[in-house]
């Protein structure tokens, strides 16, 4: 089945370009409220589920042991700029546990942001593993290690007790078996599941519902979603998508983008998760995908807020003179 064209590109009044994917919008008992396409075919969410992932930190008492406030788990469930204060926050975050950058291995990359980049070269600097968009994940990883009394070196590894701890949560958020035929690597280096996004959806749906989980895992994966929306920059970076969606609507909206197209989230006023993926990976068709999902979900509730996220579910195209010249918008309708 090919999933329908849900993000159109323009020039001039023609459609110049398309990309087609799917969505799901789910209740917390797992009722679709809201869907396109195939979303029962396994996906990888890639960096959408941090907040997943990062629960174990809030479960086994090394957030709480190491001080850990809401901007230090808004870190922990980023995917950062690698503007400087996010990796000096990294840095900050593996001291308390007594370690240094020495130990991420999540690998290096210039930060994302071309200006960024471009401030860390003229200070004649290159960039470390702290500048690595997962290094606030990664720095969760090591502290909940580090308070376990387990091994740091390989935590990156399937059998690593930092990974099999993430693995079980999201087999409970997801309630699908992640089996051998549906894990890969991802870019910073630590398993990611495929699962289908319906599942995904539903997982976020639990955490801000409290509906089918542990009330303890709910109350983890609420406090650090609370965080994110808190502080969508330590989430995200300046200009970011995540930022700008969060702040449309300040603790009523999470949203947290992954690679490869997919954006997963939640409405913790309504108890509603969403989670979606965009077939050909275009990061510019996911975000603004994921302003129409979030418009759909709060349309009958508060047609106000729908209105604004509409207006970021359609950004401008200007060419190099700055001359608007089309549009990127869904087209859920």
């Amino acid at each position: 089945m090919a999933n329908p064209v849900l993000v159109e590109v323009t020039r001039g009044g023609i459609v110049e370009s398309f990309h087609r994917g799917g969505f799901a919008l789910v209740d917390g008992s797992g009722e679709m409220i809201d869907h396109r396409g195939d979303i029962l075919r396994p996906v990888f969410p890639r960096s959408a589920i941090k907040v997943f992932q990062g629960i174990p930190l809030i479960e086994t008492g090394a957030a709480d042991a190491y001080g850990f406030g809401d901007r230090e788990l808004a870190l922990a469930c980023a995917s950062h700029s690698g503007e400087d204060g996010h990796a000096r926050l990294a840095a900050e975050m593996l001291a308390k546990a007594g370690l240094d950058s020495t130990v991420l291995e999540c690998g290096c990359h210039w930060p994302f942001d071309a200006s960024v980049s471009r401030d860390l070269a003229r200070r004649g600097e290159t960039p470390t593993a702290l500048h690595n968009n997962c290094s606030g994940k990664h720095a969760g990883f090591l502290c909940t290690a580090v308070h376990q009394d387990e091994e740091t070196r390989g935590y990156v590894g399937l059998g690593h007790p930092v990974q099999q701890r993430a693995k079980a949560v999201i087999e409970d958020l997801t309630g699908f078996d992640l089996n051998s035929d549906v894990c890969g690597t991802d870019g910073c280096s630590i398993p990611t599941f495929a699962a289908p996004l319906k599942s995904f959806a539903h997982g976020f749906a639990k955490l801000v519902s409290g509906h089918g989980i542990a009330p303890e895992r709910a109350a983890a994966g609420r406090r650090l979603i609370d965080a994110c929306m808190a502080h969508p920059w330590e989430m995200s970076g300046t200009g970011r998508a995540c930022e700008a969606l969060m702040q449309v609507a300040p603790g009523k909206v999470f949203a947290k983008t992954g690679a490869e197209g997919v954006f997963c989230g939640a409405l913790p006023e309504l108890g509603l998760g969403f989670a979606l993926k965009i077939d050909d990976g275009a990061t510019r068709a996911s975000e603004v995908l994921a302003a129409a999902v979030i418009a759909a979900a709060l349309r009958s509730h508060d047609a106000d807020l729908a209105a604004r996220f509409d207006a970021l579910s359609e950004t401008t195209l200007r060419n190099w003179e700055k001359t608007e010249v089309g549009a990127v918008r869904a087209t859920l309708d």
